[in-house]
C-alpha cells in the first residue's frame, strides 16, 4: 500500500490498554482481498514520554486519548512495509525521533528521514533491538509492566484469523489465515537472513517466560511459549 503524505485515517478501533505503560491500537488495512489487520503499539516510558511502534493515523478523539497519556518521542518503523503513515507522523510531532532498521533505512528514508538505527529509549522498562536471524532488517520490543514481559513483534509472526472459501486461499498459499501463529513464507523470504539463528533465538525466546507476543498483524498471543516451540520446530 502507498505510503500516506497526509494525516489519513482508516478504520481503526480503540486504545486498548494491556498494561499501565502498555497500549495497542487494532485498525484495518484494505487488501484486494479483504481488509488486513495491523497494530500500533504504544509505550509509556520515563519522563511522560511515549514510543510509538507501528504507527497508524488514529481519529482526533483517540489522538485526544493518546497524548493524554504522554508526549510522541520515538517514532518506531520497524520495518521497510510499516511506514504508511511514517510521513503524516513526523509532520504532525515534529521533535520526534524516528528509528528504523539500518538495512531497511534506504525503502524507508523514501517517505520520512531517519534520526537513527540504534537507540536508547531511557526507560529500563523497554527495550528496543534488532530481531537475531534478520540481518538489521526487523526491530523488536520488550515491555516490562507490572504482570510480567511482553515481547512486541512486528512481521516475524503472523495470528490472522481463518480466512475461510476461496477467498482464503491466496493467503493460505503465502501462509497466514490459518486462525493460528504462522511464519508466513512471503514474510519469511524477506526477513530471515539466517535460520538457524532464527530458530535458537525463537527457542530462546520460549524460555524468557512472555506473558504475551503483540504482533503487528492479528491478535496479541497469550502464554506464548508452545506457539514459539512450534514455530522454531
Amino acid at each position: 500500500m502507498k505510503p500516506h503524505d497526509t494525516w489519513e485515517v482508516l478504520p481503526h478501533g480503540d486504545l486498548e490498554k494491556l498494561a499501565d505503560n502498555l497500549y495497542i491500537v487494532e485498525g484495518k488495512l484494505p487488501m484486494p482481498l479483504g481488509d488486513s489487520i495491523r497494530h500500533m503499539t504504544i509505550v509509556r516510558l520515563a519522563g511522560n514520554r511515549l514510543a510509538i511502534f507501528s504507527a497508524i493515523a488514529l481519529d482526533e478523539a483517540r489522538m485526544a486519548k493518546l497524548e493524554a497519556l504522554g508526549t510522541p518521542a520515538f517514532l518506531i518503523v520497524p520495518s521497510g512495509i510499516h511506514r504508511i503513515d511514517a510521513k503524516p507522523w513526523r509532520d504532525r510531532y515534529p521533535q520526534l525521533q524516528v528509528i528504523a532498521p539500518e538495512h531497511a533505512c534506504a525503502r524507508i528514508s523514501h517517505v520520512v528521514d531517519v534520526d537513527t538505527t540504534d537507540a536508547d529509549l531511557g526507560d529500563p522498562n523497554a527495550e528496543l533491538f534488532y530481531v537475531p536471524g534478520t540481518d538489521r532488517r526487523e526491530l523488536a520490543m520488550i515491555v516490562h509492566t507490572s504482570t510480567g514481559k511482553t515481547l512486541v513483534l512486528n512481521d516475524l509472526i503472523f495470528n490472522m484469523p481463518a480466512i475461510d472459501g476461496w477467498r482464503g486461499w491466496p493467503f493460505k498459499l503465502m501462509g497466514f489465515g490459518f486462525g493460528h501463529p504462522s511464519m508466513p513464507r512471503l514474510v519469511k523470504r524477506k526477513l530471515v537472513a539466517n535460520d538457524n539463528e532464527m530458530r535458537e533465538q525463537l527457542r530462546r525466546w520460549a524460555n524468557e517466560g512472555f506473558e504475551r507476543i503483540v504482533v503487528a498483524h492479528g491478535k496479541p498471543i497469550e502464554n506464548p511459549r508452545e506457539t514459539l516451540l512450534e514455530l522454531a520446530a
